[in-house]
């Protein structure tokens, strides 16, 4: 397992391939990392786990309608999570959050719990930790039912941008909002897209494409299930 200030040192070597300009205006912007959220189901607890990335992935993309601030995309988060060997934990904790913080160059780190009871109420539980103070600087809770699991994201990503004192998101920002929250299926198909993500994860292509396909399929308006399985097809060996 690579120490920290290996990984450290192997992220700084990578930026010396863009340029000055480039990471100057990068780095004046505001950054946020989004850790995987815990799973706290009440029930069925096993059933729900896929949901800790796919939550992640969702709230990254509407945290990032705001071109003004800088969002970590998932998948570097992942491969620093297996490089330090945490993937497999399904937990972090505050003060190794702000660690993993620091190393993405994210001065906001947001850590999330979901819990969902017998009759699919939803409640998502969300702290900020400064990586720069290591103190907790912003919650935020957001209740609903878990059918409509992607448009409560939605709204969460609009209350964090407000609560963190973000810069303000554009003032059509929200009509690019995913339409799939309107979708009654959107739950079913939040679920397909979280275990998606986690056969990607596992170098499993040929699942994860047949799951992306099942969420489009279960929401036909769900577009970030969408752009992923044009990206991993995009990628994947033609046959």
């Amino acid at each position: 397992m690579k120490t920290l200030n290996s990984i450290v040192a192997a992220f700084a070597l990578a930026t010396v391939v863009v340029s000055a300009p480039a990471v100057a205006q990068d780095a004046a912007k505001p950054t946020v990392a989004v850790m995987y959220f815990t799973n706290s189901a009440l029930m069925g607890n096993a059933d729900y786990a896929p949901l800790s990335k796919g939550m992640a992935e969702v709230l990254i993309t509407e945290l990032s309608r705001n071109p003004t601030i800088r969002v970590v995309e998932r998948d570097r988060l992942q491969q620093l999570l297996e490089e330090q060997d945490l993937s497999a934990s399904g937990r972090v904790d505050a003060e190794t959050a702000v660690r993993v913080g620091k190393i993405l160059g994210a001065r906001h780190m947001l850590l999330g719990t979901f819990i969902i009871d017998p009759r699919e109420n939803m409640r998502i539980d969300v702290r900020a930790v400064n990586t720069e103070t290591s103190e907790v600087e912003y919650v935020e809770t957001i209740e609903g039912k878990a059918d409509k699991l992607i448009g409560l994201i939605s709204q969460l990503g609009t209350k964090i941008n407000s609560g963190l004192k973000l810069p303000p998101r554009p003032a059509n920002a929200s009509k690019f909002s995913d339409a799939g929250g309107k979708n009654p299926n959107q739950f079913r198909a939040m679920l397909l897209l979280s275990r998606a993500i986690e056969e990607q994860d596992r170098k499993n292509v040929p699942e994860a494409v047949a799951l992306y396909k099942q969420a489009i399929d279960a929401n036909p308006d769900f577009e970030r299930a969408k752009v992923l399985l044009a990206t991993l097809e995009r990628g994947t060996p033609e046959q």
